[in-house]
C-alpha cells in the first residue's frame, strides 16, 4: 500500500509558523511494508535578542491580537509613569519632612496616627466616589483617564506644599491628597479596565492586563533608580519646585497624547453627536479614528453639538417620566400630578418604540425616558431623534407637533444610519450614552389599553 505524501504546518494564534511536519519514506531492506517517517523542521529564529524580550511585555499574538492604537498608547503611557515614578519620589520626600523626619521633637505615635487617619479618609472617599462615578466611567473612559493623573498630580503639589505649613493645617492637606488620590485610584482602575477591554481583539482581556502589569512595573523600577539619583541631586526648594513643574508637565502632557491616540468603537455621548450630525448633515459616515480626532477629552455633560461644532442643545438620557413631562409643561408645580390627555398624546406618540422624548424650547433641553427593554440601539436612535429635534428649524408653537414630526423624519433615516456606522467599525451593542443609572417605564402596551384609541393628538 502506498503512503501519500504528508505535510502539516502548525502556526501560532498570529499566523506565525512554529513547525512544518513531513512525511518522508524510509528505505528498509527485505521489508514488503511502505514505511514512513515524520520529519519536524523548525523555523530559524529571526527574532533578534531585542525582539524576544519585547515578547515578554506584549500580548500574545502582537500586533494582530490588539487594536492599532494600541502601541502608541502604551508608549505614551510608559513616559507618563516614568516621570510619574520620579515625581512621586520628591513628593514622598515632602511628606517624609512634613511628619518630621529628622525633627528631634516629632513623635511617631503622632506620625502613625496622621498616617492612619489620612488612610482612614482616603478609603472612604474611594467608597463615596465610586458610588457616585460608577456609570459614568466607562462611557467617558477616556476623559477619567486624564482626570486621573490630574487629580493624582495635584495631591503631589500638595505634598510637595505641605512642610510650609503649620502642623495642624498639614494634616488637612494630607487628608485632602488622599482623598485625591481616592479619586485618582477609581477613575484610573476603571477607565483602564475599560481600555483594555477596548484594546483587546482576541478576548485576551486577562493577558493583556497582565503584560500591561509587567510593562508598569519594569517602568516604575526603571523611574525609581532614576529618581532617586535626582532626589540625592535636587535638595533646595528652588530646584524641587523646578524639578516637579517639569516632571509633572511631561506627566500630563504624554497622558493627554495617550488618550488622543485611542480611538473607541463605542459611541458615547460626545460621538455620538459627531458621527450622527455628520450623517444627518453631509451624509457622510466617520470612522471611529475619524472621530476621535474631533472628540473632546472633557467635554460638557449632556451638550447636543452639530457637525459644525456648534452647540444646539442639551440632552438627558435614562431620567423618569415625571421629569420629562414636566419640561412639556403638563404637571402642576405644587403637586407634581399630570394632566391625563397630554400624557396620553406623547405616550402615543412613541407607543411604538422604546423610549419616549420631551423637548423644552425654552432652554433647548431634550429628556429621554427609556422603557423597559431598551437596548444599546434603541438608545442611540433616541439620540439621533434629540439631535433632529434640537436642530428643528420650524418655528410652530405646538411642541407635540415638532416632536412628532422629528420623531418621523428620525424613524425614516435611522436603520440606515446604523447599518453604515456598523460596517465603518462602530460596535453599537456596547451601551455608553448613560452616565448614571437611570430609570425604566413599564406599561400596558397600547393595543391593551382602551385610553389610547379614543385621545386624540393636538
Amino acid at each position: 500500500m502506498a503512503t501519500h505524501h504528508l505535510e502539516i504546518v502548525e502556526c501560532d494564534e498570529a499566523g506565525n509558523i512554529v513547525a512544518t511536519y513531513i512525511s518522508s519514506p524510509v528505505n528498509v531492506p527485505r521489508s514488503s511494508e511502505d514505511l514512513t517517517r515524520i520529519d519536524i523542521v523548525l523555523p530559524k529564529e529571526s527574532k533578534s535578542i531585542w525582539q524576544r524580550s519585547l515578547d515578554v511585555f506584549l500580548p500574545a499574538g502582537y500586533p494582530y491580537s490588539v487594536t492599532e492604537d494600541y502601541l502608541p498608547y502604551q508608549i505614551y503611557d510608559s513616559l507618563q509613569a516614568f516621570s510619574s515614578a520620579i515625581a512621586g519620589l520628591l513628593s514622598s520626600r515632602a511628606v517624609l519632612e512634613g511628619v518630621g523626619v529628622g525633627d528631634a521633637s516629632a513623635s511617631p505615635t503622632a506620625a502613625l496616627l496622621l498616617s492612619i487617619f489620612q488612610e482612614s479618609t482616603g478609603r472612604l472617599a474611594t467608597i463615596l466616589f465610586a458610588h457616585k462615578l460608577g456609570t459614568s466611567l466607562e462611557p467617558e473612559c477616556k476623559m477619567y483617564r486624564l482626570a486621573a493623573d490630574i487629580f493624582n498630580d495635584t495631591a503631589m503639589v500638595l505634598d510637595c506644599l505641605s512642610p510650609v505649613f503649620p502642623k495642624p493645617l498639614r494634616v488637612l492637606l494630607y487628608c485632602f491628597s488622599s482623598i485625591l488620590r481616592a479619586l485618582c485610584g477609581v477613575a484610573a482602575g476603571s477607565s483602564k479596565a475599560s481600555l483594555s477591554a477596548h484594546f483587546a481583539k482576541w478576548g485576551n482581556l486577562g493577558e493583556l492586563n497582565a503584560k500591561d502589569s509587567s510593562q508598569e512595573t519594569v517602568i516604575s523600577l526603571f523611574g525609581m533608580l532614576v529618581g532617586s539619583i535626582v532626589v540625592s541631586w535636587v535638595k533646595s526648594p528652588l530646584s524641587t519646585w523646578i524639578w516637579m513643574i517639569l516632571l509633572l508637565t511631561i506627566h500630563l502632557s504624554m497622558n493627554h497624547a495617550a488618550v488622543r491616540a485611542v480611538s473607541m468603537r463605542s459611541l458615547n455621548r460626545q460621538r455620538a453627536n459627531i458621527a450622527l450630525s455628520h450623517l444627518i448633515a453631509h451624509d457622510k459616515v466617520l470612522t471611529p479614528q475619524q472621530v476621535s480626532l474631533r472628540e473632546r477629552i472633557f467635554e460638557r455633560n449632556g451638550v447636543l453639538r452639530w457637525a459644525d461644532d456648534s452647540i444646539i442643545g442639551y440632552a438627558n438620557i435614562g431620567v423618569t417620566l415625571r421629569t420629562s413631562v414636566q419640561f412639556l409643561g403638563f404637571s402642576h408645580e405644587k403637586t407634581g400630578s399630570v394632566q391625563a390627555q397630554q400624557l396620553h398624546n406623547i405616550l402615543h406618540i412613541y407607543k411604538d418604540e422604546s423610549y419616549i422624548l420631551s423637548y423644552d424650547s425654552m432652554t433647548s433641553t431634550v429628556c429621554i425616558a427609556l422603557k423597559r427593554g431598551s437596548t444599546p440601539q434603541s438608545q442611540l436612535k433616541a439620540w439621533c431623534n434629540a439631535l433632529i429635534l434640537a436642530r428643528r428649524t420650524s418655528t410652530e408653537a405646538n411642541t407635540l407637533t415638532l416632536i412628532a414630526d422629528a420623531l418621523t423624519r428620525t424613524s425614516t433615516v435611522f436603520d440606515g444610519y446604523a447599518q453604515r456606522l456598523k460596517m465603518e467599525g462602530w460596535d453599537l451593542d456596547i451601551a455608553a450614552l448613560e452616565t448614571r443609572s437611570g430609570t425604566r417605564l413599564i406599561f400596558p402596551q397600547p393595543e391593551h389599553d382602551p385610553a389610547f384609541h379614543h385621545q386624540k393628538f393636538t
